[in-house]
């Protein structure tokens, strides 16, 4: 008996891998007869796990979906990406499951061979989780899970939408992906009565089911991604600038991630950077780094920014002629200070 239940976890295993398994490649590698196996598939159908079968010379077993879940085998790997996932989800930014996913992640732990344990607990004992700037929105789960299957199904949404100025409209879109930034999630979804792309915050909105009708999917425009980015880090800026950066706009786009802001090419060694932040010294911040970069650039507007930035050339300057000693530095170090390498 120990020896067919060995027998049927090692074939479990094999059908959990996406294949087609035909009867002769499973006896190889159990080491049994093609008859052995056959029976065993049907053992392991008794017990709840949905094994198909295929005729033909392709044919083989696949093991398929069922109504009900049955006992899962996980290699070491999988094991600890599940649990790691687990306890994340659990202090996570999707209200509703925090519940859920302690539940399954007290089963999970509880069967854990010891050294899986021990693998898990060290990286949870000795990681430090710094807080965000803010504790961020939170979305149900249900409306992801209705939300992702409109998308799957091609399927029109309706739903209530509150801007980020506090006004409220009914919309109805088709909905095409869902993008995690952060905490946060957005809709990336065809406004019907707008008949353009629009990014939507999915904390924001109130689905209206029913959905549907069905519709034909459109194109999805390539760098939706970046789309996202640039128009979600537009929207939250309250001061925006102008640089114009003396380099191409393809050598510029390389260096500069799209949430910095939107490029535009003037020629082919010159650009302009269209960017943004919630105030002049964080956006200050943000222009610096071009010349870490080693790109030249100019800054005309605003006018607080230029101000802001030309006391800043000055405390710079003022650094470098008045001169620091490397015995402060050893000082420093020397009673206790912690020297970040890379930050």
């Amino acid at each position: 008996m120990l020896e067919t239940s060995m027998r049927l976890l090692r074939l479990l295993a094999l059908l959990q891998i996406p294949n087609d398994w035909n009867g002769a490649t499973l006896a190889e590698r159990l080491d049994v007869s093609t008859r052995t196996v056959r029976n065993d598939i049907e053992r392991l159908r008794q017990l709840g796990y949905p094994v198909h079968a295929t005729r033909g010379t392709a044919g083989g077993y696949r093991l398929g979906a069922g109504a009900s879940l049955p006992p899962l085998l996980l290699d070491d790997e999988e094991a600890v990406a599940v649990t790691i996932g687990l306890r994340t989800a659990a202090a996570g930014g999707i209200a509703g499951i925090e519940e859920t996913a302690l539940r399954a992640l007290t089963k999970l732990e509880q069967v854990l061979p010891n050294r899986l344990r021990r693998r898990v607990n060290a990286l949870q004992t000795y990681t430090v989780v710094v807080p965000g700037d803010g504790t961020g929105p939170r979305v149900g789960a249900e409306t992801l899970t209705a939300i992702a299957a409109a998308c799957r199904d091609h399927e029109r949404i309706r739903f209530d939408y509150r801007d980020h100025s506090g006004g409220e409209s009914r919309r109805v879109a088709e909905p095409y992906r869902l993008i995690n930034w952060g905490r946060r999630w957005y809709l990336v979804a065809y406004d019907i009565d707008r008949s353009d792309w629009r990014t939507f915050r999915v904390d924001r909105l109130t689905p209206k089911p029913p959905a549907g009708p069905r519709f034909t999917p459109r194109e999805l425009p390539q760098d939706v991604t970046d789309r996202v980015t640039r128009s979600v880090a537009a929207a939250a800026w309250r001061f925006r600038a102008s640089v114009v950066v003396h380099a191409s706009a393809e050598s510029l786009g390389a260096r500069v991630p799209p949430a910095a802001g939107a490029i535009e090419a003037i020629d082919d060694t010159t650009c302009v950077l269209h960017t943004g932040a919630d105030s002049p010294e964080v956006l200050a911040i943000n222009i610096g780094q071009l010349a870490l970069h080693g790109f030249d650039f100019t800054v005309t507007d605003p006018p607080e920014l230029v101000e802001l930035l030309r006391s800043l050339a000055d405390r710079y300057r003022r650094a470098i002629s008045a001169g620091s000693t490397p015995n402060h530095n050893a000082r420093e170090i020397a009673a206790g200070s912690i020297d970040v390498e890379d930050q």
